[in-house]
């Protein structure tokens, strides 16, 4: 079965891949089978399928409806509850996996059956044999990865609740993996599994430092993880240099699964490598910190992380610090909900990125979003999609859009994922598709995501302490900071300060504007930033208060008029005063230089904002 037989390695690995691009439709049609075999008779789709229909694949096509989460969640809450796995899927769900959505301000739940990890662990074995094509002689040396576990939570029924690449580096596949020579880390598991982030960071830069000239690959999962490395390793250089001069592990950390695997680490005095390393850094430290990767580890071939979607933003960022010698490598496309595919040319610019779907991994449909190189976001999220508007995997068209859906063995029946994709060419008889966007995501730093509704209500509720002050929110926009590590939201409040008097002229209302930013006592615009903070998500909370992957978020109040003014850029530059509305993100670099142009004053939160894991 093609969805069993899932350990290939080497050339094995490339020929499966032939394999499966081959015959698509015949892979996936065992899959969607298969699927149907386990779950037919589970509550949800016995809604659908008459008994007795086991494996009919016309009659899920004809009846079973396209959903998102919150269609699947009322089951999926009995689950965590302590019902039966047998409300969604014919497997034990050994675990719910947290999505960095959200719905009601709580983490996405995905279930996740035993079966899961083996496909994980499948796409996993895959990454290496496709790279060693392009680049050879990769286990001749090692990887310095920087993995991170994050919090966990329980379900009420006791089930583990917890982030994908948790679950994976928690699991036997992970930590009782064969040695392999092109998985060979600098980091011990024993660090990489430690809780707290900044243990965690400081041992695996350490790790890295150490061997510094057997490094032959860079890389986090995510770009974002890596610059917030770089930055910690400009803050904590010192400390690492005199760790291997003296030959022992900084008082700092603590825990003792880090202390005991970092022995063998740091086991003995290395006066020689702490100078390389001093004179590096320190010779970086008196300008920029322009190409320094390639200078602390010069055999380095390239760096490995998430470079689509929102973290491309972080692509001249990667460029700088490597000194645009490296590569940057995006190696597979996968969520929460399921693992897709992979990229069959990583050498491939960020820009022409596009990823292989595996037909063995789930059963994938597609929902038309125009054709021709033209997008037509025609269907909203909370909008009914017809069945038979779907496309099957071996059906999609070349320069055609389309939002993935998928059929997994864990329950999920053709559920939204809400990634809009572009298909950019075929292997063998296998679609490409190049990541576009996550549906109605405006800001995101890391593993973030906030949307226009999300941040809409944030800024309702914040706005209300204004009132006391007699001062309105006449406009605002938003734009995701990543200039310095880490990132952090930027809104752009216009305000408006009215009844001063009976005879207020815009003259007075400037100056009434100007002596409350500049008399603040009741600091109401830093409150106002606790506020919007208080009513973001789940996942940005923790990313700001647990993993301090986000930073403070910041209001900068422009001058009255600055909205205007941004209307009239966007209308010289082509579009349409009829059709214009104020864009709630800004990415143009012209509109961000209008804005910061008229910046009267600037407020950062002062505070974390609440998260409770």
């Amino acid at each position: 079965m093609d969805g069993k037989k899932l350990e290939y390695k080497g050339e094995e690995a490339l020929k499966e891949i032939e394999r499966l691009t081959t015959e698509p439709d015949i892979v996936q049609e065992n899959i969607l089978r298969e699927i149907l075999r386990s779950n037919c008779e589970t509550e949800y789709l016995s809604k659908y399928m008459d008994k007795g229909t086991k494996d009919d694949v016309s009659m899920f096509k004809k009846r079973v409806p396209v959903i998102t989460y919150k269609d699947i969640r009322p089951f999926i809450q009995r689950i965590a509850n302590g019902e039966d796995s047998s409300l969604l899927t014919g497997h034990p769900i050994t675990e719910m996996l947290c999505s960095s959505g959200t719905s009601a301000g709580e983490p996405k739940m995905m279930p996740s059956i035993a079966e899961d990890l083996d496909r994980r662990t499948f796409l996993y074995n895959l990454i290496m044999p496709i790279i060693n094509q392009y680049v050879p002689g990769l286990d001749e040396g090692k990887a310095m990865f920087l993995y991170f576990v994050k919090a966990e939570m329980s379900t009420p029924c006791g089930l583990p609740a917890r982030a994908v690449l948790t679950s994976y580096y928690k699991s036997k596949h992970f930590k009782c993996r064969a040695y392999d020579a092109f998985s060979n880390y600098t980091s011990p598991d024993q660090v990489i599994l430690c809780n707290d982030s900044n243990q965690s960071m400081y041992c695996q830069l350490l790790s890295g430092l150490v061997n510094r000239h057997q490094v032959l690959r860079l890389g986090a999962v995510f770009a974002s993880a890596l610059l917030r490395a770089i930055s910690f390793l400009e803050r904590n250089w010192g400390s690492f240099c005199n760790d291997i001069r003296l030959g022992r592990l900084d008082p700092c950390i603590t825990d003792p699964e880090c202390r005991s695997a970092m022995s063998s680490v740091v086991s003995s005095p290395n006066p020689g490598l702490a100078e390389e390393i001093e004179e590096i850094c320190g010779e970086q430290s008196g300008g920029s910190w322009k190409g320094v990767l390639c200078k602390l580890w010069p055999k380095a071939k390239y760096i490995e992380a998430v470079i689509t979607g929102s973290m491309a933003q972080y692509i001249p960022a990667l460029e700088y610090y490597s000194g645009g010698k490296l590569p940057l490598v995006c190696t597979m496309y996968a969520s929460s909900e399921c693992y897709f595919g992979v990229n069959l040319k990583p050498l491939s610019d960020p820009s022409d990125v596009a990823f292989t779907l595996m037909p063995n991994m789930c059963y994938f449909e597609f929902i038309p979003l125009g054709d021709n190189g033209t997008l037509v976001l025609d269907v909203a999220e909370e909008d009914e999609v017809p069945v038979d508007r779907l496309v099957d995997l071996v059906h999609v068209t070349r320069g055609s859009y389309y939002e993935l859906v998928v059929t997994t063995f864990a329950g999920l029946n053709r559920y939204r994922i809400g990634d809009v994709l572009l298909v950019t060419g075929f292997h063998n008889k296998t679609p490409q598709f190049q990541f576009i966007c996550r549906r109605n995501v405006l800001l995101s730093i890391d593993n973030d995501k906030t949307n226009e509704e999300d941040l809409h209500k944030s800024i309702s509720v914040a706005k209300k302490l204004l009132e006391p002050h007699n001062t309105l929110l006449v406009e605002y926009t938003s734009y995701a900071d990543t200039s310095r590590v880490p990132g952090h939201y930027v809104l752009y409040w216009e305000l408006l300060v009215h009844h001063v008097s009976s005879s207020s002229t815009s003259t007075s209302t400037s100056s009434a504007l100007m002596s409350l930013l500049e008399n603040d006592n009741n600091n109401v615009l830093e409150e106002c930033c606790i506020a919007v903070e208080e009513e973001l998500d789940y996942i940005y909370r923790r990313c700001r208060t647990n993993d301090k992957s986000v930073g403070p978020l910041e209001i900068r109040v422009v001058k009255p008029g600055s909205f205007e003014a941004l209307m009239d850029l966007f209308i010289s530059q082509g579009g349409s005063i009829n059709q214009y509305k104020t864009p709630r993100c800004i990415n143009s670099a012209k509109a961000l230089n209008l804005l910061d142009s008229n910046v009267l004053a600037s407020f950062f939160s002062p505070r974390d904002p609440t998260w409770i894991p």
